[in-house]
């Protein structure tokens, strides 16, 4: 069985995005809504956008003034939220937890991150960190780095869970274990990390020296 479920972590650290909710459909629609009014192929953008900062997604495109396409797009999304949704079993998942052990870590602003969670039903914790507070987003380490600083706790000791590849690096790069939400994957990850669908067949179980991950 793998370590994941045979040790206690100091801290559960969660991206938010396609790991707590799907907002899949949203953020395609919002970002094919973007490109066609800067004249990009939505399909070019949409091949690139998940699991990184938009205003990283916008350098990457070359495109002028990221800082503020990259607000405009916030502006978008934050008007559509229609259908974003919980993972399975999410909700219960999260609130089991004790809030001095766990935290999200988002590519998201947090004004749309905190959005977002609403609409799914998600009570956000108390260490949260958004798009605004580092300098490097993923697949830099440093959201996570800094999330496990503001618990006070090794990031080596530390579950990252994630469910894209720039998340994925992340956590891998901060030193944690990582485990892989699969709901929101048309197409199998490449990716050696332990997988899950989703929260329905786990439980946390928390104890003196950490949370432990339960199967079942």
């Amino acid at each position: 069985m793998s370590v994941i479920y045979g040790r206690a972590f100091a801290g559960l650290l969660f991206d938010m995005d396609g790991t707590l909710l799907s907002s899949v459909a949203s953020a395609e629609r919002c970002w094919s809504r973007w490109a066609r009014d800067i004249g990009l192929d939505p399909a070019d953008v949409l091949a690139i956008m998940h699991g990184v900062r938009a205003v990283d997604t916008m350098r990457r495109l070359g495109v002028a003034n990221p800082e503020g396409e990259a607000a405009r797009l916030t502006a978008i999304e934050m008007e559509d939220v229609d259908g974003i949704v919980a993972l399975p079993g999410a909700v219960t998942f999260t609130a089991a937890l004790p809030a001095n052990r766990w935290a999200i870590v988002t590519s998201a602003p947090r004004e749309l991150a905190e959005r977002r969670l609403a609409a799914a039903g998600l009570t956000p914790p108390a260490i949260f960190v958004t798009a605004g507070d580092i300098t490097h987003g993923k697949p830099a380490p440093d959201g996570y780095l800094l999330a496990a600083e503001r618990l006070g706790v090794d990031p080596a000791a530390c579950l990252v869970l994630e469910d894209a590849p720039a998340g994925i690096a992340a956590g891998q790069a901060a030193g944690a274990h990582v485990l892989v939400l699969t709901a929101t994957h048309g197409t199998p990850l490449q990716t050696d990390c332990v997988m899950v669908p989703d929260y329905a067949g786990l439980a946390p179980v928390v104890e003196a020296e950490g949370i432990r991950i339960q199967i079942g």
